[in-house]
């Protein structure tokens, strides 16, 4: 079982200290995390699944009202995995919503992208340009 510092996690999960305190004192993790006999705190791999997971809930936007409530239902034990189906099937809908516009901004990104290829070509381009282009793995 690993047993990390609060650097060690900080480092394995892309968090600061600071944050990693912050979800432990405002009741994001499943549990208070063990201290070393010096009263540092030592991350368990369960730990680091569980901060993982407020990670991706956090990245898509879930708010932490959210995130503390289903710490919270998760924490509660057995008996309440609707209450934890609902939440996370709503969050679900919301980030299915956010991957839809952001698809669709990309797919206009990519049809002006389109058109800049078409009008460019090798001959308006000084040979410096073109060199670049072609060496940056670009096509006129």
């Amino acid at each position: 079982m690993t047993s990390l510092s609060i650097a060690e996690a900080a480092e394995q999960t892309g968090l600061t200290a600071h944050t990693l305190r912050y979800y432990e004192r405002d009741g994001l993790l499943l549990h208070s995390v063990e201290r070393a006999p010096s009263g540092h705190r030592r991350y368990t791999d369960e730990d680091l699944r569980w901060i993982q997971m407020v990670t991706r809930l956090r990245a898509t936007g879930m708010p932490i009202r959210d995130v503390r409530r289903y710490a919270a239902l998760v924490r509660d034990g057995d008996g309440n995995e609707a209450e934890r189906l609902t939440l996370l099937l709503a969050h679900r809908e919301l980030v299915e919503h956010q991957l839809a516009e952001v698809s669709s901004h990309l797919r206009a990104i990519d049809h002006k992208i389109a058109l800049y290829e078409n009008r460019v070509t090798p001959r308006l381009l000084s040979p410096l340009t073109w060199s670049a282009l072609q060496g940056a793995g670009l096509r006129a």
